[in-house]
């Protein structure tokens, strides 16, 4: 009898604790996104800085990791001086977040967004701003310019990257019309490829492409550090669940299929056009995989994962023979038609494996049918594209007009360790 007239103290008590948990923090949602953010900068030093090394030849072994590691500390400067506020301040528009967060000046130790420390989603942020321009240098490597990237790079994630990332995540156009898209199919992969795929027409192909021989110099090193971006990315789809709940332990499920499909058709198409599978080709489809299941990691089930894996493989297969063998484009490392190609795959595959009426091949549900969602895929992928082609035109322009893209024939062929860097990859 008494414990029946304090259930209604009772609810009101859970009532109110429930109201305000989403302005408390959560330790456990925390401490993964903690873990996730150190994930993702993971995939950029070492992972990446690793995986496109051991692509180039030995004499530009350095300048790669050196491109790295100075985008790494160029990106992370300007995001904390400008580029959060462009992408996810508050006082803008649909098309950018103003400047009203300008130095992190609206953060402070409690501050709190969604459960989790607000410094603690400006590092997980940051990290994807650290990497997207990261990887467009797989499309200019060994005969770019140390400055020139530099100095690209950082215009580029101010007026490409963060104004994308507001469309996107930040509340913008493109979040108003519930385009799809969970850890970065436009926003990171989409971006970048086309960036890349820009770059290599404009600074042109490296001497010798396509009569000389250019294969990798360690695939050891590639290796590792394609096995660090498997890794890696564990953190950068599951870790945009901003929480540690269903939606992250399905997204860390279908992203790890997506990766081993997309592995083994890339590996079993190689075999079959050239009678024996490559350790580059498996960790090339790998990557397709991973890259293409980001956008929809958050949404799809596992089922769906397999069909995004199989057609990563597939699909960035053949768009890497047709990008160097057909349009004759040195897009040095296949940033295209690997992550450009396979963000487009899986932006557009998000909205339709994400419905819930696919039977075993259904995900999390739509607000709309499959071919309305169809249609804000699109627009997204249209969009960004075209976009992100335009503006670094323009900046690979100017920033040649300001240092010249390219170095000169004499040091690219000596090797841009020695002339950009006055060091050496190997003394052996």
């Amino acid at each position: 009898m008494m414990l029946r007239h304090y259930l209604p103290l009772f609810s009101v008590l859970l009532l109110v604790c429930g109201s305000a948990s989403a302005d408390e923090l959560n330790a456990a949602n925390t401490s993964w996104i903690l873990t996730s953010t150190a994930l993702v900068l993971f995939m950029t030093l070492p992972g990446l800085a690793l995986f496109y090394g051991g692509l180039v030849r030995t004499k530009n072994v350095l300048s790669i990791l050196m491109q790295c590691f100075g985008i790494a500390c160029v990106a992370s400067i300007l995001w904390l001086l400008v580029g959060y506020s462009i992408a996810f301040g508050s006082g803008g528009n649909a098309f950018w977040g103003g400047l009203g967060d300008s130095f992190l000046a609206t953060v402070s130790e409690d501050s709190i967004s969604s459960g989790i420390p607000t410094s603690v989603f400006v590092m997980f942020q940051m990290t994807f701003a650290v990497i997207t321009p990261a990887l467009i240098i797989g499309g200019f490597a060994e005969r770019t310019r140390f400055s020139a990237v530099l100095i690209f790079s950082a215009l580029w994630l101010l007026i490409v990257y963060a104004p994308v990332t507001h469309w996107v995540w930040g509340g913008g156009w493109l979040a108003e019309k519930g385009l799809l898209d969970f850890a970065g199919g436009t926003v990171v992969h989409i971006t970048a490829g086309t960036a890349a795929l820009v770059a290599a027409i404009v600074i042109g192909p490296r001497k010798g492409f396509g009569t000389t021989p250019m294969p990798p110099h360690n695939l050891t090193m590639t290796i590792t550090g394609a096995g660090m971006l498997w890794v890696g990315w564990f953190g950068f789809n599951a870790g945009s669940a901003l929480a540690a709940n269903g939606d992250a332990g399905m997204a860390m499920l279908v992203t790890h299929i997506s990766a081993a499909a997309g592995t083994l058709t890339w590996s079993l198409l190689e075999w079959k056009k050239y009678g024996k599978p490559s350790a580059l080709g498996a960790v090339t489809g790998m990557v397709a995989g991973l890259g293409t299941i980001t956008p929809a990691s958050g949404y799809v089930g596992p089922m769906g994962a397999l069909i995004i894996g199989l057609s990563a493989g597939l699909v960035c297969f053949y768009a890497t023979l047709f990008v160097k063998g057909k349009l004759k484009i040195d897009d040095s490392l296949d940033v295209m038609p690997v992550h450009g190609v396979g963000g487009i795959l899986g932006t557009l595959a998000a909205g339709i494996f994400a419905s819930s009426e696919l039977g075993l091949f259904s995900g999390q549900g739509l607000d709309r049918s499959i071919s309305a969602q169809m249609g804000v895929q699109a627009t997204g992928v249209i969009a960004t594209m075209a976009y992100t082609a335009v503006a670094t035109y323009i900046l690979l322009k100017l920033v040649d007009l300001i240092v010249g893209l390219r170095v000169s024939e004499e040091d690219e062929a000596e090797g841009l360790d020695v002339t950009l860097h006055n060091e050496s990859g190997y003394d052996l």
